[in-house]
């Protein structure tokens, strides 16, 4: 495993790290403890040791998930959790220091800990990142002890750029994966000029990337990929990049033609850890065996410039148009 520096964090996490959005099973599913606890400790003895939860992840089951890890292993394990998303509706006019002083207890309890290594808004309505009072919560917090650092999860590239106007704002979890090119263009720059920590999620483009699905596959009526391919539920862009699945499907065809025979998962991970500013990707996993081939893209040799040059083409003959100026 490889480890790289949270920005300004301090904190030197796993490169492939976890995402807990869907540790209990298979989207839609209901939760189940056992596959949490076992794909948990599997991170953790594959060199893992950056966990990153919600409290809203399966109504506050994933969080105490994760819990049961930290207090079960002696390895030193850095969490990340988030909060905001609760509210209904999620509204800016909602975010209060009070109530989101009372999610990030209400997630210390879940957890059994008495400190959150990383607690981040969770993707708030832009609205809120124009309130210098939510952000100076967290100084309190902190001076607490219930917090070691501040960080956001965005939507839009403009909102990290906001952001990290705040002098406390440690990290930002932002979507960057092969079909969503923008951050590298527009906030890499900036975030590394700040040693800010950046965080990718969504690296495989809710399965896309890993170049298993066809038009014939189909997804559970619970399932995201089934019900907010239109942005019914949240925004588009959490489901499959925001791109439609045919288009998705096609480019696939074609980074699968340029590197035949490779698991495509695993190119698409490394072209990530390719950017040097990225501090870890975030995959989830529903199964044990998902995280050790996720960590097989580690090993994998350096991309070339001309691997990479082709990769940016499919992007901006087949993808870019669709996304690039919404996120």
């Amino acid at each position: 495993m490889n480890y790289r520096e949270l920005g300004k964090t301090g904190l030197n996490v796993s490169e492939i790290s976890l995402g807990t959005w869907q540790v209990g099973g298979r989207w839609g599913d209901e939760f189940n403890n056992d596959n949490a606890d076992k794909i948990l400790n599997a991170a953790i003895d594959s060199g893992i040791n950056f966990i990153d939860t919600a409290d809203v992840y399966a109504n506050g089951d994933s969080e105490k998930a994760v819990g049961r890890l930290l207090n079960s292993r002696k390895e030193k394990i850095y969490v990340a959790t988030k909060c905001g998303r609760q509210l209904n509706p999620h509204i800016s006019e909602a975010y209060t220091p009070k109530v989101l002083r009372g999610f990030v207890e209400d997630s210390l309890k879940r957890m059994k800990i008495g400190r959150i290594d990383l607690i981040q808004l969770h993707c708030p309505p832009t609205q809120v990142y124009y309130r210098p009072e939510i952000f100076e919560l967290f100084d309190r917090l902190k001076e607490e002890g219930k917090i070691a650092n501040l960080g956001v999860s965005v939507e839009k590239v403009e909102e990290a750029l906001k952001a990290i106007e705040y002098d406390n704002v440690t990290t930002v979890q932002i979507i960057f994966n092969i079909f969503r090119q923008r951050p590298a263009k527009l906030f890499f720059r900036e975030a590394e000029s700040k040693n800010i920590g950046i965080i990718a999620r969504v690296p495989l483009a809710s399965g896309l990337l890993t170049g298993k699905f066809t038009a014939e596959t189909t997804f559970g009526p619970d399932d995201h990929r089934t019900f907010n391919r239109e942005g019914a539920a949240f925004d588009k862009g959490e489901t499959f990049s925001g791109i439609d699945y045919q288009t998705g499907l096609d480019a696939v065809e074609e980074l699968k033609a340029l590197f035949p025979g490779k698991d495509i998962s695993h190119i698409a991970l490394k072209w990530i850890l390719m950017f040097k500013e990225v501090s870890c990707i975030i995959p989830g996993a529903s199964r044990p065996e998902q995280i050790l081939s996720n960590l097989k893209a580690a090993d994998l040799p350096s991309l070339t410039v001309n691997e990479m040059k082709n990769i940016e083409d499919i992007y901006l003959n087949k993808i870019k148009n669709l996304v690039h100026n919404l996120w």
